[in-house]
């Protein structure tokens, strides 16, 4: 696919280069700016940009640039990423959109087949998170009454967090080791328990919901 880069550090930056070509990838323009990331998907055809969140032209660019460039061309897939997996930055994030989006550690997509993985889930619909936040979201702070999410079993617990991260049903069955079948009846399991619409049909907007809940919660890191 075209992959347009913005990040302003040089050396992360031209190695984005090498892990994108390495995996049979286009890159289209590297940009160390949101700025100039805008011009450049107005004049070529681009198919994942991948931004930096803390960039210039301000403290959160890259949040901003994906903003814009999600308005201007919604179809264009974007991949968010930071050195930290902050709670407030995945909601600004689920603001921009549920659906071919992203947001991941820089190290943890140091390597070409776990950047390939997000981006061809991306490209695909998708809505990718990091796991380790995933994992945050769906634990309950130390002291404070879980409510609902008290309700859920350990597996449930195991399936809502893959779910957080975006998974579909197969992965998840496939992560588990348990059939498809039994990830679908865990999941009608956890909705009927968080009081949350279920139609597995729609993997965005399951995902979103979850997470509306949890950040209905106030649960943060």
């Amino acid at each position: 696919m075209r992959v347009a880069i913005a990040e302003d550090g040089a050396l992360f930056r031209e190695g984005l280069v090498l892990l994108l070509e390495a995996a049979g990838h286009e890159v289209v323009g590297c940009v160390p700016d949101g700025d100039r990331l805008l011009a450049l998907v107005t004049t070529e055809p681009v198919d994942v940009a991948v931004l930096d969140i803390r960039m210039p032209p301000e403290p959160d660019g890259g949040l901003t640039t994906a903003e814009r460039i999600r308005a201007l061309y919604p179809d264009i897939g974007l991949l968010l990423l930071s050195h930290y997996a902050e709670t407030h930055y995945l909601m600004r994030v689920l603001e921009i959109g549920t659906e071919r989006i992203g947001y991941r550690l820089k190290e943890r997509v140091a390597g070409v087949q776990v950047l390939d993985d997000t981006l061809v889930r991306i490209a695909a619909g998708e809505i990718v998170i990091e796991p380790v936040l995933a994992k945050r979201l769906v634990q309950t702070p130390a002291g404070r009454d879980g409510g609902a999410i008290d309700a859920l079993t350990e597996r449930e617990h195991d399936v809502l967090r893959l779910m957080a991260e975006g998974r579909t049903n197969n992965a998840i069955a496939a992560e588990l080791f348990i059939s498809a079948k039994a990830v679908e009846k865990h999941i009608a399991a956890i909705f009927t328990k968080l009081d949350l619409p279920g139609d597995p049909s729609v993997h965005h907007r399951r995902v979103l919901a979850v997470l509306a809940y949890l950040q209905a919660r106030r649960i943060d890191g």
